[in-house]
């Protein structure tokens, strides 16, 4: 058995986040018509009731929406961030897991370098419309310890809330992330 196979990266500390929450933090601009053109685009879903006015009047949700992943593309890198994300690689401090997307959460105190996606479940509430505000929440549901052929990794359970500025649910999305 190696030692690091015996190392529990798995501290008070890191115990200690488990739960954390950040504040509500609202998108920097609302729901545009272009965007939401750009993404069912690139989705390759030409669906009316993401860009014909008419049609989507006449639907359940009377006005034209986003398509229902939208939300999670709304919070981008602020233009005032003019940091390269990659210069950050050198330094001894980076534990690999980037928080301009998690804002509000606080570092995870993991002498971990690399970082996987380890995947995400989704659970879709409703469409966001054109020019409604999206906030978002995200939370550490839990973080652990596994054994993997390569050394220890540490799996982190992060549980992201979308939701209007009035407080409508979007959805909700669960991403595990592999810190190795």
């Amino acid at each position: 058995m190696a030692v690091d196979e015996l190392v529990d990266h798995i501290t008070p500390e890191v115990r200690a986040v488990i739960g954390a929450r950040s504040d509500w933090l609202e998108a920097p601009h609302p729901v545009e018509a272009s965007e939401v053109r750009r993404f069912f685009q690139a989705l390759m879903d030409p669906n009316p009731r993401f860009w014909d006015t008419a049609h989507a009047a006449g639907t359940r949700y009377g006005d034209v929406v986003a398509p229902p992943g939208f939300p999670v593309h709304a919070f981008r890198r602020p233009a005032e961030e003019l940091n390269d994300s990659l210069a950050a690689a050198g330094d001894p401090d980076f534990d690999g897991v980037s928080r301009a997307m998690r804002p509000g959460l606080p570092k995870l105190p993991v002498p971990l370098s690399g970082i996987l996606n380890g995947g995400y479940e989704y659970e879709f509430f409703s469409y966001p419309k054109v020019g409604e505000r999206i906030q978002c929440r995200s939370a550490y549901l839990d973080i652990y310890q596994k054994l993997g052929k390569a050394g220890p990794m540490v799996l982190v359970v992060i549980e992201d809330e979308y939701r209007t500025a009035d407080g409508r649910p979007l959805l909700k999305s669960l991403n595990t992330m592999i810190m190795r």
